[in-house]
């Protein structure tokens, strides 16, 4: 159990990495006229994404769940090549990358490049995010925290974050 919480708050290291990395890119979006989209919405998915990490731990420690390796260490190599989706993701997309809706006028829409350039993966990023959702938590069989941000990610993403985003992003193309 020790090593699952190490694991967990060392994804949160990562995600406090990430927020600032997140922060340098929205200021120079912003010096070049960047356009916030999706405000409202972005607290509910700071707060998902932290209940996440807390109900990773909680639910281990709370409900006893069990390491069983059959499950622990595919989901671990899974989790851990999220990891690495995400930061081709962050690569691919430079400095416009964020965690927040940010468009830039005359930047245009990183296509055919990492990720992008797959035609039939729209959205790479939250593909990775929710596959991830699923196996963090089931490392070490935390299934309720699976099930839960499955469903509440599906909700935040289908109905507000996705649609937000596409039209942020087909105002680039008028």
């Amino acid at each position: 159990m020790i090593w699952y919480v190490a694991l967990i708050l060392l994804t949160g290291a990562e995600r406090i990495w990430e927020l600032i990395v997140s922060t340098r890119n929205a200021k120079w979006a912003f010096e070049r006229g960047g356009v916030e989209s999706g405000k409202r919405h972005f607290p509910a998915m700071v707060a998902l994404h932290t209940g996440l990490l807390l109900a990773c731990i909680a639910e281990v420690v709370l409900l006893d769940r069990p390491f069983i390796p059959a499950l622990g260490w595919p989901m671990l190599v899974l989790a851990l090549l999220c990891q690495v989706g995400r930061y081709w993701v962050i690569a691919t997309l430079g400095r416009q990358w964020n965690t927040r809706v940010i468009v830039v006028p005359g930047l245009g829409r990183v296509e055919g490049k990492g990720p992008y350039r797959f035609s039939w993966l729209r959205h790479p990023n939250y593909w990775i995010v929710a596959i991830e959702g699923i196996a963090l938590p089931l490392v070490h069989t935390a299934w309720l925290t699976a099930l839960v941000f499955t469903v509440l990610n599906a909700i935040l993403l289908l109905g507000f974050r996705i649609p937000t985003e596409n039209r942020a992003l087909e105002a680039l193309r008028a």
